[in-house]
């Protein structure tokens, strides 16, 4: 006896036609589904996984029969693993903005009237130049095979017959990176940045008040598809 009443939802949540069904559409779908909510892009995990259900059954002729004859309970056993794409198809996030770095300049009043020049050291993380932040030799690091270069896993739990659970966790294969190597760069021993000491040349002009921010664009700490922060440097009085 067959069953009418959900045998639709799979088709319509990839946006499919059950009645001209092809294999073509239904693969496109899929990956305009995954380009839409892989959690890699800010996309919805819970969706995604609707998707990738759908397409788990849908791609399978004898799933598919039976979904067509039985509806959804008869198959909602028969998904396995988790949602995937080739992480490469995807679009690339936006970089995001690194911290700056924020330091107290010690002043005198007289200093402020008449202006000076200082130089202050520090240290700061910048890209290593052996492999160009990239934390392996050359030719060497690929996709981590664990989260498909996304630094995130969806784990898939079952709860009970037909209750299955979903949760978004970071990577424990490269520990959120999206990278994986066996080879690490021996310069910055896979860490992609290296320490360096820095001496900036500041000057503190005539006029300037206690808590003025002297700001040195973009030579905060370096990291991989970051955009570089402020170092900051804010006058205080010297007690």
């Amino acid at each position: 006896m067959s069953s009418s009443d959900n045998n639709t939802k799979y088709y319509d949540i990839l946006g499919v036609s059950k009645e001209n069904f092809l294999q073509e559409d239904l693969n496109k779908a899929y990956k305009k589904a995954v380009l839409k909510n892989h959690p890699c892009i800010g996309g919805d995990p819970d969706e995604l996984m609707e998707s990738y259900r759908a397409y788990q059954i849908l791609r399978d002729p004898e799933k598919r029969q039976l979904y067509d004859q039985y509806g959804e309970n008869a198959v909602k056993n028969l998904v396995d693993g988790v949602p995937f794409y080739d992480i490469d198809d995807l679009p690339r996030v936006t970089q995001r903005r690194g911290k700056d770095l924020v330091f107290p300049l010690k002043v005198s009043l007289q200093d402020l009237y008449n202006g000076k020049s200082y130089k202050v050291s520090l240290e700061r993380n910048v890209l290593c130049s052996k492999c160009n932040g990239k934390g392996t030799k050359p030719s060497v690091s690929i996709n981590c095979p664990g989260c498909q270069g996304c630094g995130m896993k969806l784990s898939v739990g079952q709860l009970g017959p037909g209750m299955i659970q979903q949760m978004l966790n970071i990577c424990h294969e490269c520990n959120g990176i999206g990278e994986y190597c066996d080879d690490r760069c021996p310069s910055c021993k896979g860490e992609k940045v290296v320490s360096v000491k820095d001496i900036l040349e500041v000057y503190v002009e005539k006029g300037m008040q206690i808590g003025h921010k002297i700001t040195f664009p973009g030579q905060a700490d370096e990291a991989p598809d970051t955009i570089t922060g402020d170092i900051v440097l804010i006058l205080q009085a010297k007690g």
